[in-house]
C-alpha cells in the first residue's frame, strides 16, 4: 500500500491555523483596541494614541515617579524575587531528583508528590495561607506561645511577604519540571568523569550541570516570569487589595469597561515581558559562550 507523503508546509498548516486563531488574532485585536477611543457608553474604532499618553501621564515629571512606573517597579520587584527564589528551589529539587535518587520509580513517586498541590485550585491554595499567617493564625500563635514575640506579627499576611510566599508556593513547580527534564538527559558518565578529574561538587555543577540544563532553566524562567507579570488574583488575595500590580490595574480597568486603556496597558505589559524573556535568553547565551 502506497504511503501518502504530504509536503512539510501542508503538514504544518493545521498547527499554523491554530496558532494564528488563538494567539496572533487575539493579540492583534488587543493591539487594535488599544488605539480606539471610548466614552462611557461605547467604543469608537477611531485611531488615537491618547490611551498610551494617558498610561504614562505625569511620567515626564522627573521629581517623582509617576503611578505607572511605580506600578511596573512593584510588579518587577515581585517578578525578580519570585524568579530568583523559584530558580534556587527548583534547581535544588530537580538536582536531588535527578542525581541523588537512584531508582526511576522513586523519582516518579517523588515527582508526583511535588505535583500534589496542583490537585486543587490556585484560590484554595492561596486561602490556605490565611489561617496560618493571620493575626490569630497558627504561626503567630506559635511564636507567641514560645515567647519569640509578645504581639501578633502584622507583616505575615496581606503584605509583600505573603504575596511572594504565595507566588513561590504556586509556581515553583513550573521551574522544577523543565529543569528536571533537562537534567535527566545529562549523561551520568559526565558527572563521574568530572569527579574522577578532581573537580569539586560546585565545579561540577557550575561547569557541567548548569550549562547542560540551560534550556530547562530558560523555559522555567519564562513560565515564572510571564505568569507573575500578568497575575492579579494572587496579589489581590494575598495583598489584601492593597498592593498594586500591572495585572491588577488591567483587571480594574476592564471591570469598569475601560477596554482601550486596558488594552494599551496590556500591550505595554506584553512588550515589557518580551524584553525580560529576551534578556533571560541572552544571559544564558552569554553563559554558554563563556
Amino acid at each position: 500500500m502506497k504511503t501518502l507523503h504530504l509536503p512539510p508546509w501542508l503538514q504544518a498548516t493545521p498547527f499554523a491555523l491554530v496558532f494564528v486563531l488563538f494567539l496572533v488574532l487575539p493579540l492583534a485585536l488587543v493591539g487594535a483596541v488599544s488605539f480606539w477611543q471610548a466614552t462611557d457608553y461605547e467604543l469608537i474604532p477611531a485611531f488615537s494614541g491618547q490611551n498610551y499618553l494617558d498610561v504614562f501621564q505625569g511620567c515626564s515629571n522627573t521629581a517623582e515617579l509617576c503611578v505607572t512606573l511605580k506600578t511596573y517597579l512593584s510588579t518587577l520587584k515581585f517578578c525578580v524575587l519570585v524568579w530568583a527564589i523559584t530558580l534556587v528551589i527548583g534547581f535544588l529539587v530537580a538536582y536531588f531528583l535527578a542525581f541523588h535518587v537512584p531508582s526511576t520509580s522513586m523519582q516518579t513517586l517523588l515527582f508526583v508528590v511535588c505535583t500534589v498541590p496542583f490537585w486543587t485550585s490556585n484560590v484554595i491554595r492561596m486561602i490556605s495561607w490565611v489561617p496560618l499567617l493571620g493575626r490569630n493564625g497558627l504561626v503567630n500563635q506559635g511564636l507567641m506561645g514560645i515567647g519569640v514575640v509578645d504581639s501578633p506579627v502584622e507583616w505575615l499576611l496581606f503584605s509583600n511577604f505573603s504575596v511572594v510566599l504565595a507566588f513561590v508556593h504556586l509556581y515553583t513547580m513550573f521551574m522544577i519540571v523543565p529543569i528536571f527534564n533537562s537534567m535527566k538527559r545529562i549523561d551520568p558518565a559526565l558527572i563521574e568523569a568530572s569527579r574522577d578529574s578532581g573537580a569539586t561538587g560546585w565545579q561540577t555543577v557550575w561547569n557541567i550541570v548548569i550549562p547542560l540544563c540551560r534550556t530547562g532553566i530558560v523555559i522555567g524562567s519564562i513560565f515564572v516570569v510571564t505568569i507573575v507579570m500578568g497575575d492579579f488574583v494572587t496579589i489581590g488575595v494575598m495583598g489584601g487589595q492593597q498592593i498594586a500590580s500591572v495585572g491588577k490595574v488591567i483587571q480594574v480597568q476592564t471591570s469598569y469597561l475601560q477596554f482601550p486603556m486596558a488594552a494599551a496597558n496590556a500591550v505595554i505589559l506584553l512588550a515589557t515581558t518580551l524584553m525580560m524573556v529576551w534578556a533571560l535568553t541572552r544571559v544564558v547565551d552569554l553563559r554558554r559562550e563563556l
